[in-house]
């Protein structure tokens, strides 16, 4: 497994994973088509000036335009200030195979090794028990349920936190 930065030509990726009613099913349903090519082109530009960590999941390096997924640290401001979030999508025909486990904990390990991000937070849904077990797995600490806003829809998560530093496993 590979990871690197987001394209502006991995708009396709954007569209299975953010359109698509099952993929977005805990995140108050499928985002409109339109917009996608700006929001990738948004994430491309941070992710190339190291605002933002914006990584395409690459299964198999040798088939470098497959992508499975994404996986994203970014500041982002929950209410009392900006933290640290992560978060993360795979794509169905690569769930239950541990690619999304294994690209988490890569992410994780890159902001170890260089000392960024501080503590990182994590907000899946409540109900969404992959990725709620991904933060249990990697570990992150249960802080609370807390209502969060992703794509100007609000919806409840389990809030994880931790410090790559001294809480990966």
């Amino acid at each position: 497994m590979q990871l690197r930065n987001v394209r502006p030509d991995d708009i396709d990726a954007y569209v299975r994973m953010r359109c698509d009613p099952v993929m977005m099913a805990d995140l108050g349903g499928p985002l409109p088509r339109e917009g996608m090519a700006d929001t990738v082109r948004r994430d491309a530009q941070q992710a190339a000036a190291d605002l933002a960590w914006v990584k395409v999941i690459v299964p198999d390096p040798v088939a470098p335009d497959v992508v499975a997924g994404t996986v994203t640290i970014r500041f982002r401001d929950i209410g009392e200030g900006p933290v640290s979030e992560i978060g993360w999508m795979v794509l169905p025909e690569f769930q239950g195979q541990g690619v999304g486990k294994r690209a988490v904990r890569a992410l994780l390990e890159q902001a170890r090794d260089q000392d960024r991000w501080g503590v990182v937070h994590a907000f899946p849904a409540i109900d969404n028990a992959a990725s709620n077990g991904i933060c249990r797995s990697v570990g992150f600490r249960f802080l609370s349920e807390v209502d969060v806003t992703f794509a100007g829809r609000v919806f409840r998560t389990n809030h994880w936190a931790m410090d790559p530093g001294t809480d990966l496993t």
